[in-house]
């Protein structure tokens, strides 16, 4: 049997800085056993949604830059630093590092919270494309696709953790 705080200990941090997701989605009951990938998610992205704007906005607002500032100061949270790496994003040419450090300030300026895509299977090159790509949608379709990310990042983070 799970307890409140081995969950919270094992999920709280699927979603970046905000254990909140993973506290409320115990609090109501809607994690029980046996745990599944797919139960779990569900009741996390319940919580997510039906969040308010601000709380929404400031999950999108913890998640780090890519290859930016807490990467090169080794202050990223253990996932955000293994997906990012695993992206390659750690070993990025000095033009690559300039256009993520510029993408990034254009992005942050235009939209309020940092570039979100869930870089597992994905390579600098995908991600640069992205980025691109992204930074020119409207801020509506942008914060519907930044949330569809945390999401999907919270599940790949969860299959790591859930093994049914």
């Amino acid at each position: 049997m799970t307890t409140r705080e081995q969950f919270l200990e094992a999920c709280g941090g699927v979603f970046e800085h905000s254990p909140w997701i993973a506290e409320q989605a115990w609090d109501a009951g809607r994690i029980g056993e046996p745990l599944t990938l797919e139960n779990v998610h569900a009741a996390m992205c319940e919580k997510f949604r039906d969040a308010g704007a601000d709380q929404r906005l400031a999950v999108l607002r913890a998640h780090p830059d890519l290859a930016g500032k807490l990467a090169i100061a080794g202050e990223l949270t253990d996932d955000s630093r293994n997906e990012q790496a695993g992206a390659g994003l750690d070993r990025l040419t000095p033009d690559e590092h300039a256009e993520f450090t510029r993408l990034n300030t254009e992005y942050t300026d235009k939209f309020g919270f940092p570039f979100i895509i869930a870089v597992k299977g994905l390579d600098k090159t995908d991600i640069l494309d992205a980025f691109r790509r992204r930074v020119h949608n409207s801020s509506e379709a942008e914060l519907r696709t930044a949330c569809e990310q945390v999401e999907k990042i919270a599940r790949l983070r969860l299959q790591t953790i859930i093994t049914e």
